[in-house]
């Protein structure tokens, strides 16, 4: 058969699957969908008989895995799904009414997306669209000069001594909130939902750092401030579902289903954050005295920059949750639920942080998290290792999307188009044996240090959680600073099993990756604690 024919012959293929796949889907919509499903039907049979002619022009195109129908099916274990066709192909299509979709795992393509033709691979169009209604334009949906300007702003603050030390102190005031919490638990002999706690906590870390207004939604006593947190989480959701659902703009336009509600949240998350900002802006035109340096929040020194516009200070605030709120939660989350599982690498990391402190074993909490100075923080190497380790496994955000700019042909020899989706897959990298060796999907923080227990690093187009290039998270140091400093005061003061209420868990698949219905955990005192807070 030739080239051209069999080129045909894939593509009929694809199109019958195809039909057999958007059938069976319409079966559960409504009529509505059921209409628009046949539309598209329509065109793909429409488009058929241009599929030889579109073969023989076609360059040399990476293998085609399935269609993104196969995405919609596959949902609730999307990133499992993924990760078994990365197992066949490194790097894979998947057909799109509109475009192609490719998603790699091969280090190669990754470091040349994100850094030898980074300028040929932004968010574009399509992703500002899909984000631009929580995120507004922001760092995390535009490119070119508005993205280096807000890209040198935030780099600028996130490397001051005020933000780190400001921002230090804020997590070790939070992290004995949440053991005073876990004390109370302790007490009654209670299960604790772990993962909603740091969701809250960081939550009110993320806005003390950036408005100086303490939230304390982790009392429970904040409703406005508990209601923005399940909001924010159920928005991260509905976004994701944007990638697959091909009606979305037309449920947007209508207000109707997953559009309506996604509507309604970011209104509750605008409010609240306006509200804030409000509150914020009259505190510091009211003050005549400068705020002291070390306690200067990040509005603040906007304000003094005369960046003084509400929404450009609500969409970074909104970004900064994004990026600092679920991402670190559902790494601890995951962490703690690994832990729990290996009982004698939780006991190492308790080891080392007790001696890393040098405190006696009747230390207060208070004198326990006082005592984690950066150099201290630096000592916990094997704890580091096991952050990343879970990282590695559980990646917060499991895959991370573009859009080709212009045709280009990859190192792997394969070309890409104008105007696809690519993207690589952090959650399937981390499982692959040809990356990480036969043991990819044990988790080991071993294999992370060397001889002497020292940390060593791997390249960040294999490790690909922070991203890598231009684009590399700003604020990788303080999310570990914020992890260890959080595992450190708990595991050194508390001994964590898995309730039976939760002995097994899985993902939601959501933009980062949460762990469906939390984490609930059984927490005993490391050493005998005084009083008791049972009700």
């Amino acid at each position: 058969m030739s080239r051209t024919g069999t080129c045909l012959y894939v593509y009929e293929d694809l199109c019958c699957c195809a039909s057999r796949q958007l059938y069976a889907y319409a079966l559960s919509l409504s009529t509505f969908h059921v209409l628009a499903t046949s539309a598209i039907l329509l065109a793909i049979f429409m488009f058929r008989p241009h599929a030889g002619r579109l073969c023989e022009k076609r360059k040399r195109s990476h293998p085609i895995a399935g269609t993104v129908l196969n995405q919609l099916i596959n949902f609730p274990r999307l990133h499992d799904y993924m990760t078994e066709l990365a197992c066949k192909y490194r790097t894979y299509r998947l057909l799109g009414i509109f475009r192609s979709e490719v998603y790699t795992s091969d280090p190669a393509n990754v470091e040349y997306m994100l850094k030898a033709n980074f300028a040929n691979y932004g968010k574009g169009l399509y992703h500002h669209d899909i984000l631009s209604d929580i995120a507004g334009d922001s760092i995390f949906t535009v490119d070119g000069e508005s993205w280096q300007h807000q890209r040198k702003l935030s780099s600028y603050e996130f490397s001051t001594k005020i933000m780190r030390d400001f921002s230090l102190q804020i997590f070790k005031t939070n992290a004995v909130k949440l053991a005073e919490i876990i004390s109370k638990a302790v007490s009654c002999d209670q299960a604790i939902e772990i993962q909603d706690l740091f969701m809250k906590s960081f939550l009110d870390s993320i806005v003390r750092i950036l408005l100086g207004i303490n939230l304390d939604t982790m009392s429970g006593t904040n409703e406005e401030g508990v209601r923005f947190s399940y909001v924010f989480n159920e928005v991260n959701e509905l976004i994701l579902y944007r990638y697959v659902d091909f009606f979305w703009k037309i449920k947007r336009f209508f207000n109707i289903g997953s559009e309506a509600v996604l509507k309604n949240h970011i209104k509750v998350i605008d409010q609240f954050m306006y509200k804030l900002i409000k509150i914020k802006m009259d505190a510091v035109h009211k003050s005549d005295e400068r705020l002291p340096l070390k306690k200067r929040d990040f509005v603040s020194r906007l304000l003094e920059m005369k960046d003084t516009d509400p929404k450009y200070i609500k969409d970074m605030g909104v970004n900064f949750i994004i990026a600092g709120k679920d991402t670190v939660a559902t790494a601890l989350s995951w962490l703690f639920y690994m832990l729990s599982k290996y009982p004698r690498i939780q006991e190492k990391i308790a080891q080392e942080v007790r001696e890393a402190t040098n405190l006696k074993g009747n230390s207060s909490v208070d004198d326990f998290a006082a005592s984690l100075t950066e150099e201290v923080l630096d000592k916990m190497q094997y704890l580091h290792a096991a952050l990343t380790e879970t990282l590695r496994l559980y990646p917060a955000v499991p895959v991370n999307a573009k859009v080709c700019f212009s045709d280009d042909t990859w190192p792997d020899g394969f070309s890409v188009k104008k105007g696809d989706m690519v993207a690589y897959q952090p959650y399937a990298m981390g499982r692959m044996k040809f990356l990480w060796g036969d043991d990819a999907e044990e988790f080991r923080p071993e294999r992370w240090l060397d001889e002497y227990g020292i940390f060593q690093p791997e390249s960040p187009f294999k490790f690909t959680v922070f991203q890598a290039g231009p684009r590399i998270c700003l604020g990788k140091e303080f999310a570990y600073r914020e992890m260890k400093i959080f595992s450190a005061v708990l595991l050194g003061n508390y001994i964590f099993k898995l309730s039976e209420k939760k002995t097994g868990v899985n993902y939601k698949t959501m933009i980062n990756l949460h762990i469906e219905g939390g984490l609930y955990v059984l927490a005993s005192p490391r050493l005998e604690l005084e009083g008791s807070y049972c009700v």
